[in-house]
C-alpha cells in the first residue's frame, strides 16, 4: 500500500497542492487547533517537507514565501511567534483501537527565525516537526490532497478545518456523506469551549458561513442536514459532490477577494461613483445644466 510520504514526494514538483496526512487532516485528531493563519502556516510548512515531512531534520523556507500566502503579506519576524506558538501548542491525540493503544504529543518542536539579514529582506524561517506528527506521517497510508490557493483563500480557520476534513474523503468511492454528533463537529472544527453552545449558535455562526465559504471556493459542494431526536438537534450529516464544471470557482479564485463575501450571499456589489450627481433642483428644465458662477459673481451678490 503506498504511503502518504511517498505520494507527497511524487508530488514534490506541483507547488499548488498540499499532500497532507488524513489523521491531520481530519481534526479530530487536534486540541488546541491553531487560528486561521497559524493553520495556514501550518499547511506551507507541511507542503515544504513534502516527501520528508517525517524525517527527523530540519525543514527551511523563507518569509517570502510565508508573504506570498493570501491575508498574510505583513507578517515579519516579530509577528511570526504567535502562529508558531499556536502550533506548538496544538495537541494531537492519536487512538489506535485495533492496535489497542492510544498516544499524545505534538505537530511541532521546535521553530526558528533567523533575522539577522532582516534589513534585506532575507530573513530564514525553519523548524522541527514533533515526534507525534512524524510517527503518524510515517505511518499514515490515507491522504487528502488539498489545492492551496483554496486553502489559503479562506476567512475562517472553521473553513479550513471543515475544508481539510473533506478533502480527505474526495477519494473514496461509494461515500458520500458523514455524520457527525454535536460533540464531534465542535471537536472537528476546534470551536472553543462556551462558545456557540446552542446548535442554532453553532449553524448559524459557525456552520453555514463555513459551508457557503468552502462552497463557494472549492471544487465540490456541502451540504448539512441536521438530525433530530425529539426538539434536539442530536446529530448533523454533511454530504457532499464533486461539481461538474469548476470554471466559476477557479474564476473567483482568481479573482480580486473584494466583494467575495457580497458574491458568495448573492448580493450584487455596489458600483463606486466616481462624482455625485446634480440635485434635480440645480438641472435645468431644458437644454444644459448652468455653468456654476464664478467667485466675482458670488461675491457680487
Amino acid at each position: 500500500m503506498k504511503k502518504t510520504t511517498q505520494v507527497a514526494a511524487d508530488r514534490a514538483y506541483d507547488q499548488t497542492k498540499t499532500v497532507l496526512p488524513t489523521e491531520v487532516a481530519r481534526g479530530v485528531y487536534m486540541q488546541n487547533a491553531p487560528s486561521l493563519r497559524a493553520l495556514k502556516l501550518m499547511h506551507l510548512m507541511i507542503g515544504k517537507a513534502g516527501g520528508r515531512m517525517a524525517d527527523d531534520t530540519r525543514h527551511e523556507m523563507r518569509l517570502s514565501d510565508i508573504r506570498k500566502i493570501e491575508g498574510m503579506a505583513h507578517h515579519d519576524q516579530e509577528s511570526l511567534k504567535p502562529l508558531f506558538a499556536e502550533l506548538r501548542g496544538a495537541t494531537i491525540i492519536y487512538d489506535e483501537p485495533e492496535k489497542k493503544r492510544w498516544s499524545i504529543g505534538g505537530l511541532l518542536d521546535q521553530g526558528m527565525v533567523d533575522y539577522r539579514h532582516e534589513l534585506t529582506g532575507d530573513v530564514l524561517v525553519s523548524w522541527y516537526f514533533g515526534r507525534m506528527f512524524r510517527d503518524m506521517a510515517e505511518e499514515s497510508n490515507h491522504w487528502a490532497i488539498l489545492d492551496r490557493q483554496t486553502a489559503f483563500a479562506m476567512t475562517s480557520k472553521y473553513s479550513v478545518l471543515l475544508f481539510q476534513y473533506f478533502a480527505s474523503l474526495q477519494g473514496l468511492k461509494h461515500k458520500t456523506g458523514e455524520v457527525f454528533t454535536v460533540p464531534q463537529l465542535r471537536a472537528m472544527l476546534g470551536i472553543e469551549q462556551g462558545k456557540s453552545k446552542r446548535f442554532a449558535d453553532l449553524n448559524r455562526n459557525i456552520l453555514k458561513p463555513a459551508i457557503s465559504e468552502i462552497n463557494q471556493l472549492s471544487r465540490f459542494t456541502l451540504t448539512a442536514t441536521p438530525r433530530k431526536i425529539g426538539r434536539t438537534v442530536a446529530s448533523v450529516e454533511i454530504s457532499w459532490e464533486p461539481k461538474p464544471d469548476p470554471t466559476a470557482t477557479k474564476r473567483e479564485l482568481d479573482s480580486p477577494k473584494v466583494g467575495r463575501k457580497a458574491r458568495r450571499n448573492g448580493r450584487a456589489e455596489t458600483p463606486v461613483v466616481a462624482f455625485p450627481a446634480l440635485a434635480a433642483s440645480a438641472m435645468p428644465s431644458r437644454g444644459r445644466p448652468s455653468p456654476r458662477p464664478t467667485a466675482a459673481a458670488r461675491i457680487s451678490t
